[in-house]
């Protein structure tokens, strides 16, 4: 199915939550409070959420008896946390690094923006990053330039750290910026995701990554197969539970179920929200925000 300009998803898109499965919840509750300076919002029988200044980032769901996901398997890549100055990410940085630098993957410079990297204690990718301004990023028509540069991480830290942003650490803003996921082929991932969602394709990698954003943003949403090519469905498993999308009206969201019914992608439609799967059953769930 062809889609059209009129059935691109909202320049008003943003994501929302992610929920994770977790084995060990009060391990886990604690990394992304201590480390990453999230602030518990909500705590009950569905799970403990985390976020800054009221706003739910993270959702960790009880996965007791549940496995760990393999590291060929679809699911999560990692959630990435924007930051909105560089103070901000750095002061998160360090308190990620400091909490346990074990954890520690790896920074870059994307040329859009400065990333770091962590892994939670049950292996979930974590993306730290900051945006430099748009008005500085590179398009070649609708393809955004980015790249994966050297970003010296003790450099950044002595550059960007200081008092106000670690001891305001909890009070600083942050969001979703992207969710970027395991898949097992890149084109049946721009099928679903541009074809029948209705994301703009902003970039690829040699048919191993695709990214997709709505609104000229660089990407909302990535999926690539550097672990997990071939991959078939999820099973169930600890990591990824489901990403929340938000757009401005429930029409975006009556148009966006016609458009799965079209392609024969069931969903449950309850006017305000719609969940659905992706073709590896990665949980999606798209509500008025």
């Amino acid at each position: 199915m062809a889609i059209t300009t009129q059935d691109q998803l909202s320049a008003e898109l943003a994501m929302g939550t992610v929920m994770l499965k977790v084995g060990d919840m009060k391990k886990m509750s604690n990394y992304y409070q201590k480390a990453l300076g999230l602030e518990v919002l909500s705590e009950g029988p569905t799970g403990t959420g985390l976020g800054r200044r009221g706003l739910e980032l993270v959702h960790l769901a009880d996965g007791k008896g549940l496995d760990l996901p393999g590291r060929g398997e679809a699911g999560l890549f990692h959630t990435a946390l924007l930051f909105d100055t560089q103070s901000d990410l750095a002061a998160t940085v360090l308190s990620a690094a400091q909490f346990d630098g074990s954890l520690f993957t790896g920074s870059s410079d994307h040329l859009v923006s400065e990333a770091f990297y962590f892994n939670d204690p049950e292996g979930n990718g974590i993306e730290l990053y900051w945006d430099r301004p748009r008005e500085t990023w590179t398009w070649n028509g609708d393809t955004v330039a980015m790249d994966t540069l050297h970003l010296d991480p003790n450099n950044y830290l002595n550059k960007h750290v200081n008092e106000t942003a670690v001891s305001g650490l909890v009070q600083a803003n942050a969001g979703i910026g992207h969710v970027h996921l395991q898949v097992g082929d890149v084109a049946t991932a721009e099928t679903f995701y541009v074809d029948t969602l209705g994301f703009a394709k902003t970039t690829g990698f040699h048919g191993q990554a695709l990214f997709v954003s709505a609104g000229g943003y660089h990407h909302h949403m990535a999926m690539n197969v550097w672990n997990s090519r071939g991959a078939g469905p999820r099973k169930d498993t600890l990591g990824l539970g489901e990403v929340v999308i938000t757009v401005p009206n429930a029409d975006e969201v009556g148009a966006l179920a016609d458009r799965l019914k079209v392609a024969g992608i069931s969903s449950h439609h309850t006017g305000a929200e719609l969940r659905f799967e992706d073709p590896w059953r990665n949980q999606l769930r798209v509500s008025v925000g």
